[in-house]
């Protein structure tokens, strides 16, 4: 049972007739009064086991895209239903009125709408609703938590989508449709000419050469429609914050748009978010909206504060596409000690795979290095400038192993990994 302030406000009146009449007797009467009266109206109070609850709400949502929660209430008592109820969502979903007073004749039903405004991505949860329901007087009231489970999952904004139709046009020119093709290494014949010195001896058409009185060797077109192997890593580096922003949700929206935009270059697209174990994946080869299908398995995603296993990545590659493909690897450049475990793997993926290396670097160093004012302000511009130099020598010892670094700032990072994908596609190296 709880009371409410009304029987407060009751028992402070009581004690004008204790001030005029004071006595132990008058003491017991007043109390035995106010008991009388809040036990009486708790028990006139309709009860709330004999409500039904049902939720309805989407099953998706977009991060910081506004949704509602309805929750049905039927009133299966013989009394009216004089309640608080309150809808018990987590505080990241963003509730705006979980907390509501109903009113519900007999046997009649009334709807509760709740506004979610979700402030972080992942699958958010309702358990419970508790519902208040007060007596006639509102002196007091019966209160039950009700299960009534109900959940929402939150997915990636994909802020990054704008970029989408710049980087398509620019795709485009490379299939032809606004250019000439473009010859390279690949496996789709394109033409003849005459041999020259350093051609391959592997190219040449015999048969055409026994036509002509010069040696014929056959050119190539660039594969359109390789692999692409994004993985995203979700170890303990992704979870610190830039800009405001998890590392980790900085590489989502670049993923999402490196995967669509391959998706409509043609390209078979795989992602796998992994540390020690893997937390998510999609397959090209499954059916449905790729973007669907990416979405669903970013958004669950959490950084695990645990180390990135590099050794077991070139096997779950290699389980994803034993061909040549090209492989991302979303990660970063200054947590651990790259030598021992993030140039190893990249050396052995740059053996079959072309690899890209895209890593987010916080606008804070930069900002850092500027100031130099005060003694504590050159001491940490040093520190930036040491950070920076570290992440330069890095970079440039991935790519003398002929792996592509694309390192750059949160809101630069998603476009720059397009355009470095559209590079190599233009390079004939996909």
């Amino acid at each position: 049972m709880a009371i409410t302030g009304r029987l407060v406000l009751l028992a402070a009146a009581a004690l004008v007739p204790m001030l005029l009449f004071p006595s132990w007797g008058t003491a017991g009467l007043l109390c035995a009064a106010l008991l009388l009266l809040a036990v009486g109206d708790a028990l006139l109070a309709a009860s709330p086991r004999r409500l039904v609850l049902e939720r309805r709400q989407p099953a998706n949502v977009t991060l910081h895209a506004g949704t509602e929660s309805h929750l049905l209430l039927t009133n299966n008592n013989n009394r009216t239903l004089r309640a608080m109820v309150r809808d018990a969502w987590q505080p990241s979903a963003g509730a705006l009125d979980p907390v509501r007073k109903l009113t519900v004749p007999p046997g009649e039903r009334r709807r509760m709408t709740v506004r979610l405004v979700p402030v972080r991505r992942g699958d958010l949860t309702a358990p419970h609703v508790t519902v208040r329901s007060f007596g006639p007087l509102g002196l007091a009231a019966r209160q039950r938590t009700l299960p009534v489970p109900g959940s929402l999952r939150v997915l990636p904004p994909f802020h990054s989508k704008r970029h989408l139709p710049s980087k398509l046009r620019k795709l485009r020119e490379l299939d032809g449709k606004a250019a000439v093709q473009i010859r390279g290494a690949g496996t789709e014949f394109d033409s003849l000419r005459d041999y020259v010195r350093g051609d391959d001896v592997r190219s040449i058409d015999w048969r055409a050469t026994a036509r002509r009185t010069a040696v014929v060797v056959r050119t190539w077109r660039p594969e359109r429609d390789r692999r692409v192997v994004i993985v995203l890593d979700t170890s303990r580096t992704a979870a610190a914050r830039i800009d405001d922003e998890p590392r980790l949700d900085t590489g989502i929206e670049a993923a999402l748009l490196l995967a669509m935009l391959a998706e409509r270059g043609g390209d078979r697209v795989d992602f796998l978010a992994f540390d020690r174990r893997v937390r998510g994946r999609v397959d090209s080869a499954s059916k449905g909206s790729l973007l669907g299908r990416l979405v669903q398995a970013m958004a669950p995603l959490e950084a695990e504060l645990i180390e990135m296993d590099w050794g077991q990545v070139p096997a779950q590659v290699r389980a994803v596409s034993a061909h040549r493909s090209l492989v991302v690897l979303v990660t970063s450049l200054d947590g651990g000690s790259p030598e021992e475990d993030l140039i190893p793997t990249v050396a052995q993926l740059a053996q079959l795979h072309v690899v890209v290396v895209a890593a987010v670097r916080d606008p804070l160093l930069g900002a850092m290095t500027a100031e130099r004012t005060t003694a504590s302000q050159v001491f940490r511009a040093a520190a930036a400038e040491r950070a920076l130099l570290d992440r330069t020598a890095v970079a440039a010892h991935l790519k003398q192993l002929g792996a592509e670094v694309v390192d750059a700032e949160p809101l630069d990072l998603p476009p720059k990994l397009a355009d470095a994908y559209i590079r190599l596609k233009a390079a004939g190296r996909l």
